[in-house]
């Protein structure tokens, strides 16, 4: 079996926030919605990871490297007038590699250790340094799809409202496409320590939806929309609407993020062209 327990390997990215929420709910039970009282009454959350990890941070020192000891020359035999040889002289041994130290801050900076949920989105970007990936980007017309939109939208606006977006489209597209070619729902995994592909029964599209903290800060969660490969563009459409509206209205559940096959995320607003 994978190492990962199912608690982890279902929340996925979303781990930092189960982590303020179990937080929060050890705080005061009554503080968190009853979907959640009843998940967290026995979860475990994962062991937290020492950023100083390595034979240096278990406290044994390693064993100093012997000292290459210069051979003694051999006496000369008894001969008349000989000449000395002179004894070899061992070449120098190449001197250790120092170990790599951290950066040290310049003059005047701060360090501030990273805890809670900015550890645990650290340690899931580490982690996904280790998954094997390809990257392709293509660029295609979109003319036909604007123009389309707005003949939607117009349509929208004289009889029911409603608004259909860009983000609407493409997440739609992507699920027809990963329905289409189903190995574009798989996934990579290690089972009894050996490599694996993971095909799921059904897509789970998950959406990046950013959201605004009571602090001001803001937090990035992936809601999926269950078993979308099964919904007509409508079908598809007010499921999309329903886990936005949710998620803003700090509505979610933990049956919300789990079953996340696929993911889409739209930096578009803040300029982005692409991004891996």
């Amino acid at each position: 079996m994978s190492t990962q327990s199912g608690q982890q390997t279902d929340f996925g990215a979303n781990e930092w926030l189960v982590y303020e929420i179990h937080q929060q709910y050890l705080q005061d039970p009554d503080s968190v919605p009853q979907a959640w009282r009843e998940f967290l009454s026995d979860y475990a959350p994962p062991t937290e990871v020492s950023a100083s990890s390595g034979p240096a941070a278990n406290g044994s020192a390693s064993p100093p490297a012997p000292t290459p000891t210069r051979p003694t020359a051999a006496a000369p035999a008894p001969q008349p007038a000989p000449t000395p040889v002179p004894a070899p002289v061992p070449a120098a041994a190449p001197a250790a590699a120092a170990p790599a130290t951290a950066p040290t801050p310049t003059e005047g900076a701060t360090t501030t250790p990273l805890r809670g949920a900015a550890a645990r989105v650290v340690a899931n970007m580490e982690t996904s340094l280790t998954v094997p990936t390809a990257t392709s980007v293509r660029s295609v017309p979109a003319k036909l799809l604007a123009d389309n939109r707005t003949v939607i939208n117009n349509h929208l606006r004289r009889s029911r409202g409603g608004k259909v977006s860009f983000t609407h489209l493409i997440g739609y597209a992507l699920v027809r496409a990963a329905r289409d070619v189903p190995v574009m729902n798989s996934s990579y995994a290690e089972v009894d320590g050996k490599p694996v592909v993971v095909t799921p029964a059904s897509i789970g599209l998950g959406l990046a939806i950013d959201l605004q903290n009571p602090n001001g800060s803001r937090s990035l969660v992936v809601a999926a929309i269950a078993d979308a490969g099964s919904k007509d563009f409508s079908g598809f459409w007010a499921a999309y609407e329903d886990i936005v509206r949710r998620a803003r209205g700090g509505k979610l559940t933990p049956e919300d993020f789990r079953g996340t096959t696929i993911s889409l995320t739209n930096p578009g607003g803040i300029g982005t062209v692409h991004s891996v």
